[in-house]
């Protein structure tokens, strides 16, 4: 009975042992990605744009809320698209999702609501050079 124990436990230590580790990408790798520079953001419905200095591409989850100290929680985290939703305290709160096609295109689509109001944005950004 003994036997039979050891081996079960020796069993067992081996498996653990010889399992190989399975990598965990980065948060939110899909911006990492994005060439950093400046940015030209084009929302379709307002037919403007404005600059956005990106440095990580985390610029581009708030953009109806620019100001720091808001919390996120990633929902989607895949190789070409992320959606992060957010809470600004006092402000509001938004849900975005970006879509990348490529190093330097990327597609928003962002909707909550700031200061009281509600907001939904489709747009694109591209960068358009050094900041």
């Amino acid at each position: 009975m003994q036997h039979i124990a050891k081996t079960l436990i020796a069993g067992a230590v081996a498996a653990v042992t010889f399992t190989p580790a399975v990598a965990q990408a980065p948060e939110l790798a899909m911006l990492d990605r994005l060439e950093p520079g400046s940015w030209t953001l084009r929302i379709r419905d307002e037919d403007r744009t404005s600059r956005i200095c990106v440095r990580t591409g985390r610029e581009f989850i708030q953009i109806r809320h620019r100001q720091a100290g808001c919390e996120q929680f990633v929902v989607q985290d895949d190789r070409n698209e992320v959606t992060v939703q957010y809470t600004c305290r006092g402000n509001g709160y938004g849900r975005t999702t970006i879509r990348s096609e490529g190093s330097e295109l990327v597609q928003i689509r962002s909707q909550g609501i700031r200061a009281g109001t509600p907001f939904s944005v489709e747009g694109e950004a591209r960068r358009t050079g050094g900041c």
